[in-house]
């Protein structure tokens, strides 16, 4: 798995994928955070704390995340790879698990420079330091969770088809459906159970401060939902060959 993982990791730098991603990752949070005037403007936001940031984030996610992983398989399905992999002397759990990782690698990465934030928002605090520190903990562990959820469901769609466009079409539909999807049907048709299916939901729990069992419990079944269902495919794709 750790063979994977490297190579899938390094892939993205051997080509301009991974500046790309981290690139255009900080200059959409820079523009919307500091440059544009919108909801998201922490100078018009009034409080020296990130809420706007993990607001925003979400949203980029949805299409940032497919992005990365629309290749993950459907690359090895279009160039008939996909079966040398298979052959190699690790399971498909470990094969799925390595290109997974390799995703999230990156995705963590791109998050560490908006490290920054936090120095500029405790330094426009008044006085300085003047923010939820649990809040800010809370709400960067729920974004490393949601990437984590993201990444399974594009990995996973990456299996659905060799066209990457499609992969990356069907993953941030997915994403979407998930992160605000069951909210608005749960509106919609007055089910508040439904809202228990919602990643923001859970999302917004965690960005509270408060680590619940229940939050964790969900992002890890989605998370291994997802990657369940791409080994499940993989291994029917082999069994046709």
């Amino acid at each position: 798995m750790l063979a994977i993982l490297k190579k899938e990791f390094h892939s993205f730098f051997a080509s301009p994928v991974g500046y790309l991603v981290i690139g255009l990752f900080l200059i959409l949070n820079g523009l919307f955070l500091w440059v544009f005037d919108n909801d998201f403007n922490l100078f018009d936001y009034g409080f020296a704390d990130l809420t706007p940031f993990f607001q925003l984030v979400p949203w980029i996610f949805i299409f940032l995340i497919p992005a990365v992983t629309m290749r993950s398989f459907s690359d090895e399905l279009r160039l008939g790879t996909l079966e040398l992999l298979l052959t190699r002397p690790i399971t498909t759990l470990q094969l799925v698990l390595g290109k997974f990782f390799g995703a999230l690698l990156l995705l963590i990465l791109a998050l560490i420079p908006t490290l920054v934030y936090v120095y500029a928002i405790d330094q426009l605090g008044n006085p300085q330091g003047n923010y939820d520190q649990g809040v800010l903990i809370g709400s960067y562990l729920g974004l490393l969770f949601l990437a984590a959820s993201y990444t399974a469901i594009g990995v996973f769609a990456s299996t659905l088809s060799e066209n990457q466009i499609v992969a990356f079409l069907i993953a941030a539909l997915l994403c979407f459906l998930f992160y605000f999807g069951f909210n608005g049907i749960a509106d919609t048709l007055s089910i508040e159970i439904l809202k228990t299916f919602s990643l923001q939901m859970h999302f917004e729990s965690i960005g509270r401060g408060v680590i619940d069992s229940r939050d964790l419990v969900y992002f890890l079944s989605i998370t291994s939902v997802f990657i369940g269902l791409t080994v499940l495919k993989l291994e029917s794709k082999s069994v046709k060959g």
